[in-house]
């Protein structure tokens, strides 16, 4: 059984910005530059991806910036989101995808450092493919 994620009340403004934050990492929008796409990552950011393998922060990068310089047009609904402070100024995030007909869940940390928010670590599982 699922269980009811709800965000406080306190933390809603978090939740629209790592939202957005975390849509633009999926899918750059036009005019982002690989700068603001690496000043949204730490240093020792990872993830562990939808079919199980781990990417350190240089291959995530690389696969962002094909995404800049060859956009493609994904059908990708992102809902359900959802926040949690874990600890002082950081957060668990997370939502659904849909792509085409494969839905994923996908959980995000980000840690907020001079007013600047930053991924630590994202992951995604498989539920329907």
């Amino acid at each position: 059984m699922d269980p009811k994620l709800t965000t406080a009340p306190q933390h809603m403004e978090v939740l629209k910005v790592l939202s957005e934050l975390e849509i633009k990492l999926h899918q750059p929008v036009p005019g982002m530059t690989m700068k603001e796409l690496e000043n949204m990552m730490e240093i020792d950011f990872w993830e562990i991806g939808a079919s199980g393998r781990s990417y350190k922060r240089d291959y995530v990068l690389t696969v962002l910036e094909d995404r800049l310089h060859k956009p493609t047009v994904e059908n990708w609904e992102s809902t359900d989101f959802h926040c949690q402070e874990i600890a002082p100024n950081t957060f668990l995030l997370t939502y659904t995808i849909k792509q085409w007909e494969r839905i994923t869940r996908r959980s995000s940390i980000w840690h907020n450092t001079d007013s600047r928010w930053k991924c630590i670590f994202h992951q995604g599982t498989v539920v329907l493919s």
